[in-house]
């Protein structure tokens, strides 16, 4: 999900009355011994930066994919946690960047928050996912101030930026391709969808740990997921019948034999057919575009889908 050229939200970088930004005032905090508290950011939640990140993201949880605005207002995430580091105590979080545009993301809370979550199966083994696939255990997850690193990684200290040198694990959806790191697969046992991991070690290392800290197979949105996996499945194969069908019709011994179709009838039929077809398949190609929940996992479905159908050709 590219941010655009679009320049930041103004908010972000406003001065006081005093001529400072939020950037300055934080520095001036943390760099007085005197202070016990944590600096209170405010400049993320300015109504500009929520508006702005709704239509980056057509009103969905940048990590999920599920519309948060049905459920409850979006949480302005801070990808690099912005007071803490929970995975490094001595860390005090990467305060530099909390008004920066780039390190900003809409999330649901069930995301966002850390809290004990049911979930089908926490493992990076995809036998163990299938096996699994009945088993809902209850653990906790929720990025919060999570910003685990690769083993042996150093982490950036105050004000530095280089961000590649650092080796997060959690997935950014607007710096790496979801896709590379995570895939969806269909437990029969009851029929769901689960995320699970793809690539190369360090792809399936980086998409595990997105899976158990964004808690991607979180039992509520499992079941939402898989309501539309099966809804794409009808039309599958609605569109595998019908293909069938206009092929059949397509045969002249066949037309005839059937009751009511004629000579003249049958392309009558045929183009109403033909015309079923196509809005059934758009529909389906419909399903992925970005201002759809859970496009992604609708992409995978589709390119699937559409290896199959050339199978059978």
């Amino acid at each position: 999900m590219a941010r655009g050229t679009e320049p930041p939200p103004a908010a972000l970088g406003a001065r006081d009355k005093d001529g400072k930004n939020e950037l300055e005032r934080a520095r001036a905090h943390v760099s007085d011994p005197t202070m016990t508290k944590s600096f209170e950011f405010k400049a993320y939640k300015d109504e500009e930066v929520k508006r702005r990140l709704h239509e980056l993201f057509h009103g969905k949880c940048a990590y999920c994919e599920t519309y948060y605005s049905a459920s409850a207002p979006v949480d302005v995430e801070h990808y690099r946690p912005k007071n803490a580091v929970y995975e490094d105590k001595e860390h005090s979080g990467y305060w530099w960047i909390a008004m920066a545009w780039d390190n900003l993301l809409p999330s649901c809370i069930d995301c966002n928050r850390k809290r004990k979550q049911e979930v089908r199966v926490v493992s990076a083994s995809l036998t163990v996912l299938r096996d699994g696939a009945k088993a809902v255990n209850s653990v906790q997850s929720g990025k919060k101030d999570s910003f685990p690193l690769r083993p042996g990684a150093t982490r950036l200290q105050a004000e530095l930026v280089n961000y590649t040198g650092e080796q997060a694990l959690l997935l950014n959806p607007c710096e790496d391709d979801p896709a590379a790191h995570l895939d969806f697969i269909v437990a029969d046992t009851p029929t769901c969808s689960l995320v699970v991991p793809r690539g190369d070690d360090g792809q399936r290392e980086r998409g595990a740990t997105s899976i158990q800290v964004y808690g991607l197979n979180r039992l509520g949105l499992v079941q939402d997921r898989t309501r539309l996996l099966r809804r794409l499945e009808f039309l599958g194969e609605l569109t595998v019948e019908l293909g069938v069908l206009i092929d059949d019709l397509g045969t002249p011994a066949v037309a005839e034999a059937l009751d009511g179709v004629t000579a003249a009838t049958a392309p009558a039929i045929l183009r109403r057919l033909r015309t079923l077809l196509d809005r059934t398949a758009a529909e389906m190609k419909a399903m992925t575009e970005p201002d759809q929940p859970y496009s992604a996992m609708a992409k995978v479905w589709l390119d699937a889908f559409m290896v199959r159908l050339e199978g059978r050709s």
